[in-house]
């Protein structure tokens, strides 16, 4: 089948900081902090493809450095990189997050001790839950805890806390025993209900001195550095996530037929490519509610280097190309999932040798309508959505949203 095709350039929001360093150590000199010359502070790091997270991070440690502390990474990742302790700081290592370029020791490990156990408030459809609160063991030793990550919507839950600083001191830090502990005790209708009754308790167990949130702009650049201090760390992270939903790119189209991602990965999203973009948040092949877009049909073409195999999320497409399945690594995907209590995410779809085969494949399973009314997406991945290609049926839709028209072609 010939498709007439298109390529159209989308406005998105740019704000962005010029020097993330100089920005990083002008919002840590807010923070004051009771603390004592030569105690230690256990910074973490996150598993996300953050944009200048180099830069960031080194803001932190050099300013804590100069302090007087003595500052350590820690891999704050639940069980991503494949759930062990080296592979986790070889994720590290990949983001170039380096003990030489940090000036400042990477102490990875998977064991966790039990802080306690925690009691979480029964709702009309799940009862009181008591479960043990698992904690990196190596963070637990350190005098002093400082969170870093971006802050923004989290692919399964909705609330006013999603994915972020809280959720990496709750999740991240559990390492796999505590995120799979979790991932268990949480539907969607108490996510900010467990986070917030976890944070509350960690902070009664531990010397939590606050946080830096990282919000990014719609081209996946950081647009605000925020510093807080654990006080102010719940408030503080509500607004910054509200922001970040603002800045997130969109999908300029009410309904699609097909949507190809060229790239999915774990440096992209938790689920490898953003179910808040493709309207696929609360159902792995549908949207519901208000979600939009509405898509029929999904298609990974790829995996992104940086996912090293793990190809979580790729049970939410309906088709694949084959040569995505021979790039998988199988132990890392299913762990993930099961860990996240999320087996679906890892269930293969539908696999074909070519591009053209899987159009014409959804085309078939849509009812086979006109080409001219064949409605098909192609896009990088969901952190990308600057410069997306259609198929002639969306052009009117593209101009009466204000993209500008780029390119045109046939495939």
């Amino acid at each position: 089948m010939k498709l007439n095709t298109f390529r159209f350039h989308q406005q998105l929001d740019k704000r962005s900081i010029a020097d993330p360093y100089a920005n990083t150590r002008s919002e840590m000199q807010q923070l004051r902090f009771s603390v004592r010359k030569g105690q230690t502070v256990a910074v973490t790091a996150s598993s996300r493809g953050i944009s200048n997270i180099v830069p960031i991070m080194c803001g932190v440690v050099d300013h804590f450095r100069e302090s007087g502390l003595e500052p350590f990474i820690v891999p704050a990742m639940g069980s991503h990189a494949g759930g062990t302790a080296e592979s986790q700081r070889q994720l590290l290592y990949d983001y170039g997050l380096t003990e030489s370029v940090l000036g400042c020791p990477i102490r990875s490990s998977m064991e966790t001790v039990v802080l306690g156990e925690l009691r979480i408030a029964p709702n009309d459809t799940v009862s009181s839950d008591c479960i043990p609160v698992h904690f990196d063991r190596i963070t637990s030793e350190a005098d002093h805890v400082f969170l870093v990550n971006r802050i923004k919507s989290h692919t399964r839950f909705s609330g006013t806390i999603e994915s972020g600083l809280l959720k990496m001191l709750m999740i991240g830090l559990g390492n796999d025993q505590g995120a799979c502990v979790y991932h268990r005790a949480i539907s969607n209708d108490r996510f900010s209900t467990v986070i917030r009754q976890a944070a509350d308790f960690l902070m009664q167990k531990i010397s939590l001195l606050g946080g830096l949130g990282i919000v990014e702009n719609g081209e996946g650049q950081t647009a605000l550095l925020k510093a807080l201090h654990a006080s102010d760390l719940l408030t503080g992270e509500e607004k910054l996530l509200f922001l970040a939903k603002k800045l997130m790119p969109q999908l300029p189209f009410q309904e699609i037929d097909l949507l190809l991602i060229e790239q999915i990965g774990k440096n992209i999203s938790g689920t490898g490519f953003d179910s808040n973009i493709v309207g696929r948040k609360f159902d792995d092949h549908k949207a519901v509610r208000s979600e939009r877009p509405i898509i029929h049909c999904i298609a990974v073409l790829g995996l992104t280097p940086e996912t090293a195999g793990n190809a979580n999320g790729i049970g939410m497409a309906e088709f694949c190309l084959s040569s995505v399945l021979r790039e998988i690594d199988w132990q890392k995907t299913r762990l993930n999932a099961i860990t996240a209590n999320h087996v679906s995410a890892a269930m293969i779809p539908l696999d074909y040798q070519t591009e053209e085969e899987i159009i014409n494949t959804a085309w078939k399973t849509l009812g086979q309508p006109k080409p001219e009314n064949f409605r098909v997406v192609w896009i990088r991945d969901t952190l990308h959505l600057e410069t997306i290609t259609a198929s002639e049926a969306l052009r009117t839709e593209v101009i009466k949203s204000g993209c500008k028209i780029i390119e045109t072609e046939s495939i």
